[in-house]
């Protein structure tokens, strides 16, 4: 029997998480996890309420030439991760010391909610072209495991 580690089961969730993504340009799914157990899901898309970029026309940065892993301020969407610690907070749901699995490594922002929201483990498939996150969640302590 071929059944996957723990760690590469949350990995397939966070996949196909990330497949209700509207992002026009990169589809990300995120999972929190503690004791075995999900608590939360995200993917990125814009905040409920919010016309997706398909719906205005297209991405703005996509159109501003913006590289990859920059001004983040100009997107309509929420990160994967930022929706996922959103969504276990509507539930009331703890996720201190748990795990926060990620088809791309975290930007900037991302990181430090995750470090401040007590996440102690990072697990990712791809990464990302942020060195300022890699650079704070190094100084946290916190170390990107890739599958």
């Amino acid at each position: 029997m071929d059944r996957p580690s723990w760690d590469e089961y949350f990995m397939e969730v966070a996949e196909v998480t990330a497949k209700r993504s509207t992002c026009m340009r990169r589809k990300v799914g995120a999972v929190l996890v503690k004791d075995k157990h999900i608590l939360a899901t995200g993917y990125n898309g814009a905040p409920m309420g919010i016309k997706h970029c398909e719906d205005r026309g297209g991405c703005l940065r996509e159109k501003l030439n913006v590289p990859s892993g920059q001004r983040h301020e100009l997107c309509m969407a929420l990160h994967a991760e930022q929706n996922a610690i959103i969504q276990a907070a509507v539930l009331g749901q703890s996720i201190f010391g748990g795990t926060i699995y990620v088809t791309n490594q975290p930007c900037a922002i991302c990181a430090k909610m995750i470090i401040n929201a007590g996440i102690k483990r990072i697990v990712i498939k791809d990464g990302y072209p942020d060195e300022l996150a890699l650079e704070i969640l190094e100084e946290a302590g916190l170390e990107l495991e890739k599958l």
